[in-house]
């Protein structure tokens, strides 16, 4: 039987829930060498060994077939692989890393409460500064579907490397789209949420990469993983 590889996150919190949410349904990882390789095998399922990445780059793998199945969030899933492409899919939700992908902007704004309002003030702004309405995310691929399925045009984004929510106050953006799970901070940064302004309410998901889905360890991780137990 071929071996396939499930890779988990590498480190902190999100590492310690993966491992724990899949011993919870009789899955154990042994790593390989010292607690700190990045290499293991997983017991109570045929031939499948375990990579630790980040985050981030498990969703890249997913999508690129350099791994079989992934524990990541589904921000991070749905920024790499547009879910029309059908490359990856979710095999099971699991019950943590909770977070939303929204829209945010200054709480000052206050004509400003819908993506609506935000293209209206998209054309005064341009017409006011003669340049459009600057986006900072890390999210590109879903600002840009997101804004498009809202008919919302007048804008251009700025990749964010740092401290998303603090680009308005410095002055390189008017706008955010970042993750949240209270919004705490955003309220400290003087921001708001658009009331339609949720692209995605997001959790950890364990997905596979489309060339697997027939195989029966796909099959037996999507009975697994979906049983209540």
């Amino acid at each position: 039987m071929k071996t396939l590889t499930l890779a988990i996150p590498s480190k902190g919190r999100l590492m310690e829930q993966s491992v724990v949410a899949l011993e919870d349904h009789g899955l154990t990882i042994e790593r390989s060498g010292t607690d700190r390789g990045y290499r293991g095998v997983l017991k109570g399922m045929a031939s499948v060994e375990v990579a630790f990445l980040s985050a981030a780059e498990i969703a890249q793998n997913l999508r690129d077939g350099n791994i079989d199945f992934g524990v990541t969030g589904q921000d991070l899933l749905d920024e790499k692989s547009n879910p029309a492409e059908k490359l990856v899919q979710i095999l099971a939700p699991l019950d943590f890393g909770f977070a939303n992908v929204v829209v945010a902007v200054p709480a000052c704004w206050l004509d400003v409460a819908s993506m609506a309002d935000l293209d209206d003030v998209s054309e005064s702004f341009y017409v006011a500064h003669a340049r459009r309405l600057r986006v900072a995310t890390k999210y590109l691929n879903l600002t840009r579907r997101f804004f498009a399925e809202k008919g919302v045009t007048g804008y251009r984004i700025v990749e964010s490397l740092g401290a998303t929510e603090g680009a308005p106050a410095a002055g390189t953006a008017e706008i955010i789209v970042d993750i949240t799970t209270t919004g705490s901070t955003l309220s400290a940064n003087h921001l708001k949420i658009l009331d339609d302004g949720v692209i995605l309410r997001s959790s950890a998901v364990f997905a596979a990469n489309h060339a697997v889905l027939t195989d029966s360890r796909a099959v037996e991780f999507r009975e697994i993983l979906n049983k209540t137990n």
